[in-house]
């Protein structure tokens, strides 16, 4: 059974996305003074009282756009409608019963469907008599609300659920996402093109216009009988081009969008060369530790022209600390590699959430260690006691050694890249921690202080069958390579 669908419809700046916020419990949707900040039409679900449905924000009816996108947010709308169970139609009641009002109820009541009629900004018991004057619509009851001052949002929710279908689906029912896709990059590099492509209809808002999409968006797909979330994302723009609230906000919806995503896709403009604006987003990427691919979208203008190598060697060079990034080459209004580009991102988070037993760990340091001794800072060089897996998304290993400062940049990423090549985490980022005894300790006494996540189950038992010395013991490779399997079976 699908999700019943409750799209928020009106006209602009009545407060729709305010209320869709105020009932997702989160900031979801860009709200400003501005009219016209929601162009595309944006879903959540919701659940009350054991039920469940969906809630769609919409753009606003008889919008003048600024960049004469009218005609598209209109069909933006026009599909909320469209899918719709039930329409909350959103009047102000401040502004009181206007022309256009009266009109957008003429066009809802022609449509056939359920409507409830929601007074917003009724702040206060004086201004809910004020609300009164939409009876006259002929809509029925007027649910009064306030989604700026939080008041009646239980009596909405109610009222919501007495005029949807009887049989809503159970929380077994609902399908839970396998993955969930962040689609970023510059303006104008075809990420809603790709997203309805996915989709299969007319998704999201597609134009030549920058800036067409300024809200972060999911959107539920299927692929071979699993469904996925994509999040299309706005464009982002170099950081002294950013000048109004709705470039903030969208800003920052699309680095929130990052740091949720399972998976990250970096798209890039195969006509265009690499900008700055790229290369802040991919340094955001490698800091929040995200998989990531990097997919060069309109490969369809460039392959008579140039190989793929090409502008693959191009990126690398670009992007040198991202060198176990997978690159992609699709064309993304045609849906030319996208399936393939889908099952890769699926590989990468499998092994983000990968976990590698302690021994097989250690070998691998240890094989290190041997092949390549760590420089020698002063008089100390450092000694590795033992290393475990602490984490996942990212892969997170702790090296316990006598003193981290010890490792210079050039061995950490001799160390990484040693371990992304013997493990199960080849194409994805791992974080590294290389901790003193001392340093924990001292760490994890300060008042406040993160404690780094404890041992699992599985750790707790490799160490009960010996597989961790129960004292640490350091690989001297002046002196002698202990044998870490044969010293834990003793010390077991």
């Amino acid at each position: 059974m699908s999700l019943p669908k409750v799209s928020i419809v009106g006209r602009p700046n009545v407060g729709k996305s305010s209320i869709f916020n105020w009932l997702a419990g989160l900031r979801l949707a860009i709200v400003d003074e501005v009219a016209g900040v929601t162009r595309d039409r944006m879903g959540y679900v919701l659940e009350h009282a054991g039920r469940y449905f969906e809630i769609i924000d919409t753009g606003g009816i008889g919008i003048n756009d600024v960049d004469q996108l009218d005609e598209e947010i209109e069909q933006q709308i026009e599909a909320g409608i469209r899918e719709a169970s039930l329409l909350m139609f959103v009047v102000d009641a401040r502004d009181g019963l206007t022309v256009l009002d009266q009109s957008i109820a003429e066009r809802l009541r022609a449509i056939g469907k359920p409507i409830l009629l929601v007074a917003n900004k009724c702040d206060g018991e004086n201004w809910e008599s004020y609300a009164n004057d939409f009876f006259r619509l002929g809509l029925g009851e007027v649910v009064k609300c306030s989604a700026k001052n939080n008041r009646r949002r239980p009596e909405l929710l109610d009222a919501l659920l007495e005029r949807l279908p009887d049989e809503l689906p159970d929380p077994g029912e609902l399908a839970e996402p396998e993955m969930k896709l962040a689609i970023v990059g510059r303006r104008n590099v075809g990420k809603s093109t790709f997203v309805n492509t996915l989709a299969g209809s007319e998704r999201m808002i597609v134009s030549e216009i920058p800036g067409t999409t300024r809200d972060s968006v999911d959107v539920r797909f299927e692929l071979d009988g699993k469904t996925f979330v994509a999040i299309d994302t706005p464009g982002l723009k170099k950081g002294k081009s950013i000048r109004s609230d709705i470039d903030f906000y969208s800003d920052h919806r699309a680095k929130r969008s990052i740091r949720h995503a399972d998976v990250v896709l970096m798209f890039f403009d195969c006509s265009q060369r690499v900008s700055k604006v790229d290369k802040q987003l991919v340094n955001y990427i490698e800091s929040e530790y995200k998989p990531c691919l990097f997919v060069v979208n309109k490969w369809d203008l460039m392959a008579p022209h140039m190989p793929t190598e090409r502008w693959a060697e191009y990126l690398r060079e670009q992007f040198s600390s991202m060198a176990y990034v997978p690159i992609a080459f699709i064309t993304g209004q045609e849906g030319k590699n996208i399936k393939k580009l889908l099952n890769h991102a699926q590989m990468l988070f499998k092994q983000s959430r990968a976990r590698v037993p302690t021994p097989e760990l250690n070998r691998l340091v240890k094989r290190a260690l041997e092949i390549q001794p760590p420089p020698t800072i002063g008089t100390r060089r450092l000694k590795v006691f033992y290393a475990t897996q602490i984490g996942e998304q990212p892969p997170t290993i702790v090296l316990k050694c006598n003193d981290p400062a010890n490792v210079t940049p050039t061995y950490r990423r001799y160390l990484l890249t040693t371990l992304r090549d013997g493990l199960k985490f080849g194409e994805v980022p791992i974080r590294l921690f290389l901790e003193g005894k001392a340093e924990a300790s001292d760490r994890d006494s300060e008042p406040g202080a993160t404690r780094r996540e404890s041992a699992t189950a599985s750790e707790v038992e490799e160490f009960a069958a010996g597989s961790l010395p129960a004292e640490p013991v350091a690989l001297d490779l002046d002196d002698e390579v202990v044998d870490w399997e044969a010293d834990s079976e003793q010390e077991g």
